[in-house]
């Protein structure tokens, strides 16, 4: 699988802009500020409806234009498919694949992998639970239907039980019934969620593990967790348990939307004891390890996004890197520097076929 070209009309900087790519390896380079990542992004806007860097349609939208509009011909087992995603001032975001609109965007992701290592993965690691979970969810997603619509669902009566809960605190009045409908659902659901957050770590873990180990010559220990509520009680249990704090609270708090991802390094946590560059290399490890687990269950080759990632990588962790791309389990690869000749002499040494965009 392969992105042959795009086209841009008001997407960010970009009036009017298309590129065709070669079926390896595309570096955009150029000052910053000029569009190389958002080139990147636009590819990731085709696979999952939204933006990397920025999850709010309209603000993608060129300033002073109305709309835009990204079209993307991508070679898919053998066959042509057409996507394009449109977003108007005011109106919904319409993706459409050859020529057919979907009725829901959920049934998009998964059609088009893609992986994208960015500076902005740092937040990974410095931010809360809730960009550690869209992580994991993201990666189970894109390989399996039926979870992403239990992800959908369990938000979706998770949204209702708070709106009861603050319903319950301005009335001054409180229904268990009512309560016990959405607690049913809440833990039939979560705990599908659950047992399939923790199968993915099962596999995850030693994949992540080795992709760590190889960047960074094996110096480190590294490991990897999932911590959530579920692991010592039952779900019902606690939603019963916690019902007098969840209506002083007005909210739910507790439940698989509270689960989080343990990053260590030796026995510490990496956010605390980590230097930068162990960081970096964890999170490239990560996106790498996602990289392979998502083509060994969807059986497709993700296309990888690598934006910036030269940046604060010693010349060792580089060329590990450059090994990684010149290894036949990769497919399309799409890069972004600022220096077009360090990248371009990084690229010559995979003796790979690339494209150089220079863009200003």
């Amino acid at each position: 699988m392969y992105l042959k070209k795009i086209n841009l009309v008001n997407y960010k900087n970009f009036e009017a802009e298309a590129f065709e790519f070669n079926t390896k390896i595309n570096c955009f380079v150029g000052s910053n500020g000029v569009g190389k990542t958002n080139v990147l992004d636009a590819i990731y806007h085709l696979a999952f409806t939204k933006g990397y860097f920025n999850a709010i349609a309209v603000q993608n939208i060129k300033h002073h234009k109305e709309f835009f509009v990204i079209e993307g011909v991508f070679n898919l087992n053998e066959r042509e498919e057409h996507i394009n995603c449109s977003v108007k001032k005011g109106q919904k975001k319409v993706i459409k694949r050859n020529g057919k609109e979907y009725e829901k965007l959920s049934e998009h992701i998964g059609l088009i992998p893609v992986v994208i290592i960015s500076p902005n993965d740092t937040n990974l690691i410095s931010e809360g639970s809730d960009l550690r979970r869209k992580f994991m969810d993201s990666v189970i997603a894109q390989s399996d239907k039926s979870y992403l619509q239990n992800l959908i669902h369990y938000n979706k009566v998770l949204s209702q039980r708070n709106a009861l809960l603050k319903y319950f605190a301005s009335n001054h009045t409180f229904d268990a019934l009512n309560i016990e409908v959405y607690n049913q659902q809440l833990v039939e659901v979560g705990n599908q969620i659950y047992q399939k957050r923790k199968s993915f770590t099962e596999k995850f873990t030693p994949i992540f593990k080795k992709r760590y180990h190889h960047i960074s010559n094996a110096v480190e220990s590294v490991s990897f967790g999932y911590k959530s509520q579920l692991e010592k009680s039952d779900f019902n249990e606690l939603l019963q348990k916690n019902l007098e704090k969840d209506r002083v609270l007005q909210y739910t708090s507790v439940g698989i939307h509270r689960d989080d991802l343990l990053y260590s390094i030796g026995d510490y946590p990496i956010k605390k004891f980590g230097s930068q560059g162990q960081q970096k290399t964890y999170l490239i490890a990560l996106k790498l390890a996602e990289f392979d687990l998502i083509k060994l269950q969807s059986k497709k080759t993700p296309i990888l996004l690598l934006d910036d990632i030269f940046d604060k990588l010693d010349e060792n962790r580089v060329s590990k890197i450059v090994d990684l791309v010149n290894d036949d389990n990769f497919g399309q690869i799409f890069i972004t520097d600022t220096h077009a000749e360090r990248t371009e002499n990084v690229i010559k040494k995979t003796n790979q076929s690339y494209k150089m965009f220079q863009l200003s």
